[in-house]
């Protein structure tokens, strides 16, 4: 299945720019953490970008071009990487099935995670995506892959447009455990997610798995509060999936998060546990 042109020559486009980046920031240097500490802006947000990963925002640019000293280069582009931008979102990179979702979670003034199995896709790294995404069943081809990860980084711009969504997460202890791509994958996970719950617009927690009877026995789910409508809720089996809209059905699943996260251990418990657990990898 071969790629519109329209997102070929976009892929190109941020390609061209993270290597600029990249240039830019070696030549002044500075390594991604410290370009990180410059700016303000993830160090994994700085990788992806200058690996073309994902989209630079108008603002990470104005950012970038100030630290590195770029002249206005860097700011000079943003027209044409936010066109870029929106004439490959005419194509839905996700599948089908997901892709009602995806929307109601690019409008969020509010989203909450409750996970089980795997880290929610919001917050996966690179690696981490890929492989889940190889070990599907039946197998998906290379590009199919490649095409999934992509639109999996790209929905993390989430976390940083403004007004900022609220996002709470409780992961069970057991995806903290569970070596997914082994030791490497998870140890880059477990600091991912160590940087992204130090988000002033996120708070995440750990449900220890010590823990009896807690109130998510039933499964994961995900609570959505898109922008001026009613919270929504979200679940998935398999490649099947189900968006909550019923409010009564809604009120249960809301009262039921509230309950899991009061079970969980506080934020600052939660990160000391993710942190030695990555220690430990």
């Amino acid at each position: 299945m071969a790629e519109p042109e329209g997102e070929v020559l976009a892929g190109e486009l941020y390609r061209l720019v993270g290597r600029q980046i990249k240039a830019a920031r070696e030549r002044a240097g500075l390594t991604q953490r410290e370009l990180s500490e410059l700016i303000g802006y993830s160090e994994e947000l700085i990788s992806s970008v200058e690996r073309g990963r994902r989209v630079p925002q108008p603002e990470f640019l104005a950012a970038v071009d100030d630290a590195l000293g770029c002249g206005g280069l860097l700011k000079a582009i943003c027209g044409d990487v936010t066109a870029a931008r929106d004439r490959a979102r005419g194509r839905a990179r996700h599948p089908v099935w997901f892709r009602d979702y995806a929307r109601l979670e690019r409008e969020a003034t509010e989203i909450g995670f409750y996970s089980t199995l795997t880290v929610p896709g919001l917050l996966q790294t690179e690696n981490y995506a890929r492989t889940i995404l190889l070990a599907r069943q039946p197998l998906l081809d290379a590009e199919t892959i490649e095409e999934r990860v992509a639109a999996r980084l790209a929905r993390q711009q989430v976390l940083e447009r403004w007004p900022l969504p609220m996002v709470t997460v409780v992961l069970d202890e057991a995806v903290l455990l569970r070596r997914i791509g082994g030791p490497e994958v998870q140890r880059e996970q477990l600091e991912c997610l160590l940087r992204i719950g130090a988000l002033r617009n996120v708070q995440l927690q750990v449900l220890p798995l010590d823990y009896d009877g807690h109130a998510g026995m039933e499964g994961p789910f995900i609570l959505i509060y898109p922008k001026g409508q009613p919270p929504v809720g979200y679940g998935e089996f398999q490649d099947f999936s189900q968006l909550v809209t019923d409010p009564d059905e809604v009120r249960v699943l809301a009262a039921r998060y509230g309950s899991i996260r009061a079970q969980a251990l506080a934020p600052a418990e939660s990160h000391a546990l993710i942190d030695r657990l990555r220690g430990e990898l």
